[in-house]
């Protein structure tokens, strides 16, 4: 098991029973209670899970999802903006992701007819772009999410982990320049986190709302994220920060 999906394991069964005890995750994960110790003194550091005696409990509750149609109103010239700067990116041949976010969906609206293979857990990518001949669409199947018209859960994940890809093009809902990106889902963030580490560059698409946001569930650390798009009314101390990361920044004017 790797470490990243060990970590994702102990997230899980902290979350699913509200608190656990390091003697069971060492048993649980295969690995020492000292190793277990470290990884919760990093998952604590990251505000995603609370040490106690012994073991770690929950910290805060996942938020419901935003309705797909809802979140499609919010900011959404920023978000075909971010769209058209993403676009940019693809390359005739490439294979992408494309998340379930609505800036996903507007970068589906507008992708060229070319070849291209486009793995996606969204519905709405899927269909937008079933009318282009050229570009072969490759849906994650799973548990679907109805208010954001999505595929999550256990089997989204194993479908992921059976591919690679070249870009894959995300968004997220909180963006923050020490501990990362985030999600208010989980089941989201366990898919989204599965989508990075397939992937060979990672571009996050994230208007300026999200940034010094930090959401219930952790999604990738900076080191994972290549590039990030944005508008001209983010922070530029926070791009900074990034740029200092080495992570690549586009801010649109």
């Amino acid at each position: 098991m790797l470490v990243a999906e060990r970590w994702q394991k102990i997230l899980a069964l902290v979350n699913e029973r509200g608190s656990i005890r390091v003697t069971e995750l060492s048993e649980l994960c295969g690995v020492t209670e000292e190793t277990i110790r470290r990884d919760l003194d990093k998952l604590e550091s990251e505000g995603r899970l609370m040490r106690s005696h012994g073991g770690a409990v929950r910290v805060g509750e996942s938020q419901p999802e935003i309705p797909f149609k809802e979140r499609e109103t919010v900011h959404a010239d920023l978000k075909r903006s971010i769209a058209r700067e993403a676009v940019k990116h693809i390359r005739e041949n490439d294979r992408i992701i494309l998340d379930a976010s609505t800036t996903a969906w507007y970068m589906a609206q507008i992708l060229p007819d070319e070849p291209l293979t486009v793995l996606t857990n969204s519905i709405q990518v899927a269909v937008e772009l079933s009318s282009k001949e050229k570009i072969q669409v490759v849906s994650t199947g799973g548990r679907l999410l109805p208010q954001s018209l999505s595929y999550a859960g256990p089997l989204a994940e194993r479908s992921l982990d059976t591919y690679h890809v070249d870009k894959a093009f995300l968004s997220c809902k909180g963006v923050h320049t020490a501990r990362g990106i985030s999600e208010s889902s989980e089941l989201q963030a366990l898919v989204k986190a599965k989508m990075v580490a397939i992937s060979d560059e990672v571009f996050l698409l994230a208007d300026h709302s999200k940034f010094g946001q930090q959401s219930f569930a952790h999604v990738a650390s900076w080191e994972r994220i290549g590039h990030v798009i944005t508008d001209s009314s983010t922070s530029a101390d926070s791009l900074e920060a990034l740029r200092e990361k080495g992570v690549k920044v586009t801010r649109l004017t």
